[in-house]
């Protein structure tokens, strides 16, 4: 069975370590997005589309691996978007 690491439920960024968890309102860390997504218990940005944050997320993925550019990360991401927490209604 695959052990799938959390990600963020905004933007897929990995969850692997507590400081990059956002927080609740309470100040607790949330289980669900990551502190560019998520802070006091609220979106960071409210009004963005998915369009917006996968823009974003490509282009953060694109710059840790030198490998991938802005597009073949955009289009890795673009098929897991639609399944996070906050794109899934």
């Amino acid at each position: 069975m695959e052990n799938k690491k959390p990600v963020c439920q905004s933007c897929c960024l990995p969850l692997d370590n507590p400081e990059l968890c956002g927080t609740e309102a309470d100040g607790t860390r949330s289980k669900h997005y990551c502190v560019r997504c998520y802070k006091d218990g609220k979106f960071t940005q409210p009004d963005a589309t998915l369009e917006t944050i996968l823009g974003i997320s490509a282009k953060v993925w694109a710059d840790k691996d030198p490998n991938v550019n802005v597009e073949q990360a955009k289009a890795q991401l673009k098929a897991k978007f639609p399944y996070l927490k906050r794109w899934c209604r």
